[in-house]
């Protein structure tokens, strides 16, 4: 490794200046807190790992939190027995799905389950306590319409408390929540074992 010269050290340090002072301008200008509208969607990997990563993070700042599963609630994950084993003082969890509509092969079970979840939610939401609420694969259950997306959206929009974050996630989030949201991010699908023959395994999806 070549030993860096005088010169170029002197360069260096007056970029860095420079970044470090526009940056110390634009973060000046941004005083605001609110309760955000958060969606994470997108055919990659990683929508419901980065909503259980938010609820991590209330969690170590002793921000009281809820969950409610649509969908995959009836699966045995590694999140739901650490936040329910662990730190249920902090957080409740609600799973409140069967399966997925594939696997369950009854339409009318599956709205109910979904408005059931949806109940749940909007209690868990309405309690001011709690600082963030996830709601993991809802997108789904609004996808195939078992929720009207805009009464989620109207909910959220209404009657969500000033300061409480909202985490949606799942694939193909509709247009109206996708434009009711503070914050959207789209996992993109570059590359996935599953597509050469290896299956859901422990500790990496659930």
């Amino acid at each position: 490794m070549s030993e860096i010269q005088p010169e170029e050290s002197a360069r260096h340090a007056a970029k860095m200046a420079r970044i470090k002072a526009a940056r110390d301008k634009i973060m000046a200008g941004k005083t605001e807190e609110k309760g955000l509208i958060i969606v994470h969607t997108g055919p990659g990997k990683g929508k419901s790992s980065a909503g259980f990563g938010m609820v991590l993070r209330c969690i170590a700042h002793e921000m009281p939190c809820a969950v409610v599963q649509f969908i995959k609630g009836a699966w045995d994950t590694g999140e739901r027995r650490l936040l329910t084993q662990h730190f249920s003082h902090l957080c409740q969890f609600y799973a409140m799905g069967e399966g997925f509509t594939w696997e369950t092969q009854d339409k009318a079970r599956d709205i109910a389950a979904a408005r059931a979840g949806w109940e749940k939610a909007k209690e868990l939401i309405h309690n001011e306590t709690n600082r963030l609420v996830l709601l993991d694969e809802i997108n789904i259950a609004l996808r195939y319409d078992y929720l009207d997306v805009d009464e989620v959206v109207a909910f959220l929009l209404t009657e969500k408390p000033p300061m409480t974050h909202v985490v949606l996630t799942g694939r193909n989030a509709k247009l109206a929540l996708i434009e009711a949201a503070d914050l959207v991010t789209e996992m993109a699908a570059m590359k996935h074992p599953f597509r050469d023959g290896i299956k859901a395994q422990k500790g990496v999806e659930f």
